[in-house]
């Protein structure tokens, strides 16, 4: 594998992502962001199509999930009570394509996407040799 996924025991322990990614490939792969065209509108939904999406763009580079680096995850009017629903859709993704997707990642709150439909949207970057 080009990305090595690490923890260091300094830091919180979280189950949902790695806090360092350590890439040793020699092609970087970098996904436009994804959102849910045509998905319902609810976060749950649109994060589990906006994740099979970020799988979809991979297999075209000729990568997978487990080649991520990096993920950014922008949803509108973040308040940590969706934490449910967004971890629902990731989780229904991962179940979904048959892989596991746990890169450094980061979360961000905006105000507003593309087009007011879109309640989330995902950045990443992977690694290949």
């Amino acid at each position: 594998m080009a990305v090595t996924l690490i923890n260091s025991e300094e830091l919180p322990q979280i189950d949902v992502y790695h806090h360092v990614a350590v890439a040793s490939g020699a092609k970087t792969i970098y996904l436009a962001g994804q959102v849910a065209w045509d998905a319902a509108p609810d976060l749950a939904t649109q994060t589990e199509q906006a994740y099979v999406n970020v799988h979809t763009a991979l297999k075209a580079a000729g990568a997978s999930f487990a080649d991520l680096a990096r993920v950014r995850v922008y949803v509108v009017d973040w308040t940590p009570d969706k934490m449910p629903a967004l971890l629902e859709g990731l989780e229904n993704a991962m179940k979904e394509v048959g892989e596991t997707a746990k890169p450094p990642a980061t979360l961000i709150g905006v105000a507003a996407l593309d087009v007011p439909e879109h309640l989330v949207e995902i950045e990443a970057t992977a690694v290949i040799d």
